[in-house]
């Protein structure tokens, strides 16, 4: 079955020079290019674009980012599946090779190749890319339109879509492809994620991978980056929230100590006196005995401003750290999650 493509859409002023769509999960375009903008729609599957002769400047702006570089032979661009494009335009004529695969053949090969959750894996709009590698694996196709077809050219196409699929998600995800010039962030949307998800799994074994899995990024890239949006290491603010949640719990008086370290992932009763001791210079017993029916109470019997309750926020920005009380005053050491 011909995979749909959006190239006729999106490129109503080109020339088509040739296509192939009849191998399966694949579609390749070769197209011709006058000055001028194109048309933007939602595309339907993962497009990669080579430039094969002419070149000038790209203008394109995508989910909110805008990317401008000068287009040469060989040099390639990526528009993921679903990307929301606002503009495209080209200051001078060229001619492109245009792929498009299926996000299932991206799924599969990050289940395969990589043993990575598909639902974690996104691939980044990625543009300029003078990547000698990915030239030499899409080069051949353009021969392939422009010969007769032979009986060996469906294993060979096979191939190159492994090959492709493989060094997409090797080098070409949101987390490892890094635009010139711009630092790697962590988005207040990806942030938000991983603090839901913090939110909805204290109770339970919160790693490093699968917080960085939420983030669609590396382990290593997302402890650094989410130590610059927070001010706290994830083990540090997964701690600060567990301690803080055990605090309201406390605080209410309806549970047991021994239920409260299970519900809130301390593990036994010891590491959560221990850890509560570290954070709040007082055991879990004494703060509730402290607390005495509730937070009003606790204010009125005196407890410090730093170890009362701090509000919930529904929104979080970079840099701030609104769901830690006094979080910086807590001198927590580093404990098993």
């Amino acid at each position: 079955m011909a995979l749909v493509t959006h190239g006729d859409e999106k490129y109503r002023t080109s020339e088509k020079l040739a296509e192939a769509r009849d191998w399966p999960g694949l579609s390749i375009e070769h197209r011709k290019f006058e000055a001028g903008r194109q048309a933007t729609p939602v595309p339907v599957c993962n497009e990669l674009v080579m430039v094969l002769s002419g070149g000038g400047i790209v203008c394109r702006e995508g989910n909110g980012e805008v990317q401008k570089s000068l287009a040469r032979p060989g040099m390639s661009y990526l528009v993921p599946v679903g990307t929301q494009e606002s503009s495209l335009e080209l200051s001078d004529r060229m001619e492109c090779l245009h792929v498009y695969l299926p996000p299932a053949l991206l799924d599969e090969s990050a289940l395969t190749d990589f043993d990575i959750d598909p639902a974690k894996v996104e691939i980044a709009y990625a543009h300029g890319l003078a990547d000698r590698i990915l030239f030499h694996i899409c080069a051949p196709l353009r021969d392939l339109l422009h010969r007769p077809r032979q009986p060996t050219d469906a294993l060979f196409v096979g191939g190159i879509q492994v090959a492709l699929a493989a060094h997409l998600l090797g080098h070409y995800t949101i987390d490892r492809w890094q635009a010139p010039g711009k630092a790697l962030s962590l988005d207040p949307r990806r942030l938000q994620r991983v603090l839901d998800y913090i939110e909805s799994s204290l109770g339970g074994d919160i790693r490093l991978e699968d917080l960085a899995a939420q983030a669609c990024l590396s382990p290593y890239h997302f402890s650094r980056l989410f130590r610059e949006a927070t001010g706290l290491s994830p083990h540090r603010y997964v701690t600060d929230r567990r301690v803080q949640a055990a605090r309201h719990e406390l605080a209410r008086d309806r549970m047991s100590l021994v239920e409260i370290a299970l519900e809130f992932g301390f593990g036994s009763q010891a590491n959560f006196t221990r850890v509560f001791r570290k954070a709040a210079s007082l055991t879990p017993g004494q703060y509730r005995e402290l607390c005495g029916g509730g937070a009003d109470a606790a204010i009125d019997r005196g407890i410090p401003q730093g170890l009362r309750m701090a509000p919930q926020e529904s929104e979080i920005q970079p840099g701030v750290h609104p769901l830690c009380c006094r979080s910086d005053q807590l001198p927590l050491e580093e404990t098993p999650t």
